[in-house]
């Protein structure tokens, strides 16, 4: 049974195209009001899943309800609820800004002063106000991403979802769309984000799941799944320097969890001086290791036994 408020269900949902399965029997469930992400590498079956979510993909088997409704059963009125921010921006390159998005509200059945007045809204949030009749072709990239954002809430969604939305962008350019989610989640609106950024994840998400080859490895809130699996602290080395085989090998001598990945060795310990002591008396000099925080990136790592971004 669903828990009270939930208002994406997922079940034993499976996606196959052929031979490849690329969502295999995934369960969660999205709170209403809370912004939900899913993170993993390129290929983990995220965008499939949001594509069966905004009933553009439809589903092989399982269970899938969005807002009550069954998917593929009453798509049309699911779409009508949601609001879309695709991987790749779609705009209408040879149209003006606002007129991308009056075009769009009346494909949403919003006409007249209240088209003109919503897009005159979303214009002020995506601080796109100075280029409402600029031609869409003339904006960076970072105005495009704002763009497709506000044209995904001209139908005033109950739920936002998206999709890998700052792929691409520079980081300063992510963080002023991080800004406008987090506004969003201040006024209620319910998030499903998916993204192969640790930061983005750790730092918006309320709760995610982190997928690998279709399949959830790992639930939770960020904080949590940190600290459930993981000690506080990792010491890190890299094998180029000369450095990572003898902190890999001295760790394991003192029986260390440490985890190799390509040239990066990771040590995670509860407590940094202690452990770089210990590590000393095995004759590893401390050159350019250094000792950070343990993050999601860590939790992929130990649970598949390669990093994110591989």
């Amino acid at each position: 049974m669903p828990s009270p408020g939930a208002v994406v269900e997922v079940e034993e949902l499976v996606k196959r195209y052929g031979d490849v399965v690329a969502v295999d029997g995934v369960s969660f469930e999205v709170q209403r009001g809370e912004f939900f992400g899913m993170l993993g590498p390129n290929g983990a079956g995220k965008s499939t899943l949001m594509r069966m979510i905004y009933q553009v993909t439809p589903r092989t088997a399982g269970e899938l309800r969005v807002l009550g409704m069954r998917a593929g059963e009453q798509a049309r009125a699911i779409k009508q609820r949601l609001g879309v921010v695709p991987q790749m921006d779609n705009l209408d390159e040879e149209l003006r800004v606002v007129d991308n998005l009056l075009i769009y509200a009346r494909f949403n059945g919003i006409r007249g002063a209240e088209a003109r007045r919503r897009a005159d809204e979303l214009l002020a949030f995506a601080d796109l106000e100075e280029k409402r009749r600029a031609m869409v072709r003339e904006l960076s990239g970072g105005m495009k991403r704002r763009l497709t954002l506000a044209r995904g809430l001209m139908n005033d969604p109950e739920i936002v979802v998206l999709d890998e939305q700052t792929t691409g962008l520079d980081p300063q350019v992510r963080l002023n769309l991080w800004n406008k989610l987090e506004e969003l989640r201040a006024r209620g609106k319910t998030l499903v984000m998916s993204t192969h950024y640790m930061d983005e994840a750790e730092r918006l998400c309320d709760r995610l799941v982190i997928m690998d080859h279709g399949r959830i490895i790992a639930t939770g809130a960020p904080q949590a799944l940190i600290r459930d699996n993981l000690p506080p602290l990792v010491v890190e080395a890299r094998a180029e320097l000369g450095e990572g085989a003898g902190l890999e090998q001295a760790a394991e001598r003192l029986g260390l969890a440490v985890v190799r990945s390509g040239d990066r060795v990771s040590v995670f310990v509860a407590d940094a001086d202690a452990a770089l002591a210990r590590l000393r008396e095995q004759g590893w000099r401390l050159l350019h290791a250094f000792v950070r925080p343990a993050n999601l990136e860590d939790v992929f790592l130990k649970l598949t036994g390669r990093a994110l971004r591989e």
